[in-house]
């Protein structure tokens, strides 16, 4: 049975870091696409950043280019999420999810399958 399950949120200032990590367990990890998707409170789902199983060229959202790095490894099943220079409008509950086919040109929320239970991210003083 696949299982997705993020770890790492929590308070922080703004300006600070904090990284979120994503374990996966039940298929072939190496051959998926992990994603990172948020959703504030009002607000749609929205997708932040995608890793391919080969790690290269990930995509990100314009809103967190520069600031948020991806990256994964294949032998520990996890993929990770380092986030500096974290803003208010960061505020969300973080989730990870796989698509099979690794990802897709844009960050669709429905064009990945399987999900974890999310982690609260909150930046303020």
């Amino acid at each position: 049975q696949l299982q997705l399950v993020e770890s790492g949120g929590g308070l922080v200032q703004p300006g600070g870091s904090l990284r979120l990590s994503c374990a996966v367990s039940g298929f072939t990890f190496g051959w998926s696409g992990i994603g990172w998707f948020r959703q504030a409170p009002g607000k749609e789902r929205e997708g932040v950043s995608c890793i391919s199983s080969s790690g290269r060229s990930p995509n990100y959202a314009n809103s967190v280019k520069g600031r948020f790095t991806i990256s994964r490894d294949n032998a520990k099943n996890t993929v990770n999420l380092q986030m500096n220079g974290l803003k208010p409008e960061d505020t969300a509950v973080y989730y990870c999810a796989a698509r099979i086919t690794g990802c897709p040109p844009w960050l669709d929320p429905g064009a990945f399958g399987s999900w974890g239970q999310g982690t609260q991210v909150t930046v303020s003083s």
